[in-house]
């Protein structure tokens, strides 16, 4: 019997990471990987939607300042693809402003972080939080 049928709470979380800066990218793949999770990386907007339907990602950490397609755009698309609304959303991005951070929660994010006010170890938490795995 094929235990991977279906759902499998034993299954690494997948978390899709949508970030354009390749050195932060590179941290923050590195880190998740040693936390457990099965993580895939793009560079734009684009492909994030691109990719999201076929990986199906149990959380996406999405920056908002990326070239072809904002942060923000992608959340609104991904908040309207019913296939994937309910897929947890944190933005992580350098934009601090409390517009910024009301926008971002009226096209549905999960969490907003600013990347100049979290350390790492922050961000692996709120992502533990949100997958209910703390």
């Amino acid at each position: 019997m094929n235990e991977n049928l279906g759902y499998d709470d034993k299954r690494l979380k997948r978390i899709l990471l949508v970030e354009d800066d390749d050195a932060l990218a590179s941290v923050y793949l590195s880190r998740l990987q040693i936390e457990g999770f099965d993580v895939r990386r793009v560079a734009n907007g684009e492909e994030a939607l691109a990719v999201t339907l076929n990986y199906r990602p149990d959380l996406i950490l999405l920056d908002v300042m990326m070239p072809k397609v904002s942060g923000f755009d992608v959340l609104d698309i991904l908040r309207n693809t019913p296939e994937i609304a309910n897929t947890k959303i944190i933005m992580l991005t350098a934009l601090s402003q409390d517009s910024d951070k009301d926008r971002a929660e009226a096209l549905g994010a999960d969490d907003y972080l600013v990347k100049s006010q979290v350390v790492i170890a922050d961000v692996i938490d709120r992502i533990k939080h949100h997958l209910k795995m703390s």
